[in-house]
C-alpha cells in the first residue's frame, strides 16, 4: 500500500493536504468537505499546523532501536583514525517494516555517560588577589567509562516518535564512547552533530562498531532534521547550525552557552557562573571526560594543559583568539536552519545575553527566528505545541504560517511558563532608553531620578570600600553601609514595563591597581524573593582595567579617574505601583567574582556616571509612573 502523510488543517478555511509519496503500491483516499480519511497507521498527521500523535506510531514495544558509530571529518584524539560518534536511533517500526521514511529529531550530549562532581576541591580558589597568577587547583578523579552502555537516552522519544518522527541521540566527543577528546566549545564539538546529520542524508558512513564493523545506512531517514536540547545540549544544536550542514532546517536551543567567555568572563573580569563558584572551561573539562580511558591522557596534555590552561588567562581575563574559537557569535555566517531560542531572565548560570546576542544577529541574517523568554531560571523549553508548529514548519515542509507569528513570546510574572505573551519583537519595539542619574547619599540610599527631572547641582563623588564577605543580597537590604552605594527612584505610582538590556555609564576611581566592579539593578523594597517580580532586576560586571580594550587590560593608577560603558544582562520585566528601582554599586560579587582582600576603596564621580535604562514608552511613560 503506498502511504500518503496528510495535514488536516483545522484552523483554515476548507482542507490542505500535503502528500509524502512512499515506495509501496496504490492507496484509497476518500475526502469530503472538509474531512479526510487516510490510513494513518503509517502516516504523519497534521492538524491545527502540529503534528499528531498517530496510534500505529505509540506502542512503544514496536519501536525500532539501533546502535551505531558515525564516522566523522577529524581525527581529536591523536591516534591516526578518524573518530566516530556514539549514536542511537529510536524510530516507528512502520520505518523497517513498511519502508516508511521519516524527519528526525536530534540531540546531542557530552552528559549521557556520567559526569563528574562538583566538590570545591575540583574547582579554582576564588579567595585570591587580582592579577596575579593563582595556583591550580586539585585533578579530580577519573569519570567511570561504561564500554557496555548501548543506549543513550530516551529522551525526546514520547514526545515526537508517535508523532510520527524518529528521534537520534548522539555522544559528544571524548564522552561515552565516542571517540575523541573534549574541547568544550572547539570545533570537533561543531563537526561532531554535522557527520551525524550527513550520515542521516547519506553523505556519512555508519557503522556497527567503533572499530571496524558493518556498514549502517540511514535509509528509513529524509534527511530532513530538528535539533534541541537545554544548556550544553542546548548549545551544540546552536554549534552544528554554524557548520551551515545541510538537512538541518530547524534548532530550538534552550539555555544555550553561545560564548565560553560570557561564561567564565565579564567585560574583562573574571566571573563564575552562578552556583559554580571557581569553576572555569578546564573544570568543565574535566566534568564530561567520560571518553575512553586510553585516549584520556593524551586529550589531558593535548587539551587541557596545552591549550586550556596555557590559553584561558585567569591572570587578566581578557578576550584573546582561544575565546574567540569559543563564541558562536563569530562563526553565524553558514547558519541557514531556522532558530527558536529559549532563555530565562533569571538564569545567572548561562546568562540571557547568551541567546539575545544571536537571536539579535540571526534575525539581522534575515533567517526565519523567533524568541521565548520566561522568568525562571536555568531551562525552560518553550511549549510542546509552540515546538511542534516550529518543527512542523521547518522540519516537515508544512506551511502552518508560523514563519508570519510575533517574533517574541515573554511569560510574564504571573503566568504559567506554558502562557507566554506575544510581543512584535524582543527587545519591545517600543522601548527607549531612559538616561537615569545619580543624586547623592548612597551609602544610606541615594536619589535615581530621569535627565528631565534633574536639577543643575552638582552631586560629587561618593565612596564604597570592598569587602567580599558581604553578599549582594546582604548589601541590598542594608539600610546603610559603606561596602556599596544605592540610589533608588521614587516609588512607583503605576505599573513600569521594561524591555531590553540596561546600560551603565560610570567615572570611578581604585584605591588598587586591580579592583572588581559589580553592579546590580534591583527592585525596592528588598523582599527576599517573595514578590511577584524577582527582587534581583539585572546584574552586570566588569574590569576596570579594561576601559579601553576588552583584549589588553593595564593596570590602574591608584586615585586616577577612568570612564567605562558596559551592558547589564538583558530583562524583560513589569514592575508594580509601589516599587522602587535601585541601582547598586559595589566592588566584589561574592557569588560571581574573584574574592580579594577587602580595603579597595571605589571612588565614583556621580556626576559623570549615569544608567540607560529601557522603558517601554520612553520618557514619557516613565514620568507617568513616577509623577
Amino acid at each position: 500500500m503506498r502511504r500518503l502523510q496528510i495535514l488536516i488543517a483545522g484552523d483554515r478555511p476548507g482542507l490542505e493536504l500535503r502528500t509524502q509519496l512512499l515506495p509501496l503500491v496504490a492507496t484509497v483516499l476518500l475526502l469530503f468537505t472538509g474531512f479526510v480519511a487516510a490510513d494513518e497507521r503509517a502516516a504523519q498527521v497534521f492538524r491545527d499546523g502540529e503534528a499528531q500523535v498517530v496510534p500505529a506510531f505509540s506502542d512503544s514495544s514496536k519501536w525500532i532501536r539501533e546502535h551505531l558509530w558515525v564516522e566523522t571529518e577529524f581525527d581529536s584524539d591523536g591516534d591516526g583514525r578518524r573518530d566516530r560518534m556514539q549514536v542511537d536511533v529510536t524510530r516507528p517500526e512502520q520505518t523497517g517494516t513498511e519502508g516508511l521514511r521519516v524527519h528526525v529529531i536530534y540531540e546531542t550530549s557530552p552528559y549521557y555517560s556520567g559526569t563528574g562532581n562538583n566538590d570545591p576541591r575540583w574547582f579554582w580558589d576564588p579567595k585570591q588577589e587580582l592579577g596575579v597568577r593563582q595556583q591550580y587547583h586539585q585533578v579530580p578523579p577519573g569519570i567511570e567509562h561504561q564500554p557496555e552502555k548501548e543506549m543513550i537516552s530516551n529522551g525526546h522519544v514520547r514526545d515526537w516518535v508517535p508523532r510520527g518522527f524518529a528521534v537520534v541521540h548522539s555522544c559528544s566527543p571524548g564522552t561515552g564512547r565516542s571517540q575523541g577528546c573534549p574541547t568544550v566549545g572547539g570545533r570537533n564539538e561543531s563537526l561532531a552533530p554535522k557527520a551525524v546529520i550527513d550520515w542521516l542524508n547519506g553523505r556519512a558512513r555508519g557503522f556497527t562498531s567503533p572499530t571496524g564493523g558493518e556498514l549502517v545506512t540511514a535509509s528509513w531517514s529524509t534527511g530532513s532534521v530538528g535539533m534541541t536540547g537545554t544548556s550544553y545540549n542546548g548549545t551544540l544544536p546552536l554549534a552544528a547550525a554554524t557548520t551551515g550542514v545541510d538537512g538541518l532546517k530547524a534548532i530550538i536551543p534552550v539555555a544555550p552557552n553561545t560564548s565560553y567567555y560570557h561564561y567564565y568572563r565579564s567585560n574583562g573580569l573574571i566571573r563564575h557562573p552562578g552556583g559554580y563558584m571557581g569553576e572555569d572551561i578546564d573544570v568543565l573539562y574535566d566534568f564530561i571526560n567520560s571518553g575512553d580511558p586510553d585516549r584520556r591522557d593524551w586529550c589531558n596534555c593535548e587539551v587541557r594543559d596545552k591549550l586550556m590552561l596555557a590559553k584561558h588567562d585567569r591572570m587578566t581575563g581578557d578576550y584573546n583568539e582561544f575565546w574567540a574559537g569559543r563564541d558562536y557569535l563569530n562563526q553565524l555566517q553558514p547558519l541557514k536552519a531556522a532558530m527558536l531560542m529559549s532563555h530565562a531572565f533569571n538564569d545567572w548560570n548561562v546568562m540571557p545575553e547568551h541567546s539575545v546576542r544571536i537571536y539579535d544577529a540571526v534575525r539581522a541574517k534575515g533567517v526565519p527566528c523567533q524568541i521565548f523568554l520566561h522568568q525562571g531560571g536555568h531551562g525552560g523549553p518553550p511549549p510542546l505545541s509552540m515546538m511542534n508548529r516550529w518543527f512542523t514548519r521547518y522540519v516537515c515542509g508544512i506551511e502552518n504560517g508560523v514563519e508570519n507569528d510575533p517574533r517574541s513570546w515573554i511569560v510574564r510574572e504571573t503566568k504559567d511558563r506554558s502562557e507566554p505573551t506575544a510581543y512584535p519583537d524582543y527587545p519591545h519595539p517600543q522601548a527607549e532608553q531612559v538616561r537615569m542619574l545619580l543624586q547623592r547619599g548612597g551609602q544610606n540610599r541615594g536619589g535615581l531620578v530621569s535627565f528631565s527631572q534633574a536639577g543643575d547641582e552638582q552631586q560629587g563623588a561618593e565612596r564604597l570600600i570592598d569587602n567580599y564577605s558581604f553578599d549582594g543580597a546582604t548589601l541590598a537590604r542594608a539600610e546603610s553601609t559603606e561596602h556599596r552605594l544605592l540610589y533608588a527612584t521614587a516609588a512607583l505610582k503605576q505599573e513600569l514595563h521594561l524591555s531590553g538590556t540596561a546600560r551603565i555609564r560610570i567615572r570611578l576611581a581604585s584605591s588598587r591597581a586591580a579592583a572588581n566592579l559589580s553592579v546590580w539593578l534591583v527592585a525596592l523594597p528588598w523582599t527576599d524573593s517573595k514578590r511577584i517580580t524577582d527582587d534581583v532586576i539585572t546584574r552586570g560586571w566588569a574590569d576596570p582595567q579594561n576601559h579601553r580594550s576588552l583584549t589588553e587590560s593595564e593596570p590602574l593608577v591608584p586615585g586616577k579617574f577612568y570612564d567605562l560603558e558596559f551592558d547589564l544582562q538583558p530583562d524583560d520585566q513589569v514592575l508594580r505601583a509601589g516599587d522602587q528601582i535601585g541601582l547598586m554599586i559595589f566592588s566584589s560579587d561574592r557569588d560571581f567574582t574573584m574574592w580579594p582582600d577587602p580595603g579597595t576603596e571605589l571612588t565614583i564621580d556621580l556626576d559623570q556616571t549615569e544608567l540607560l535604562l529601557p522603558v517601554v514608552g520612553g520618557e514619557s511613560a516613565w514620568l507617568k509612573a513616577v509623577e
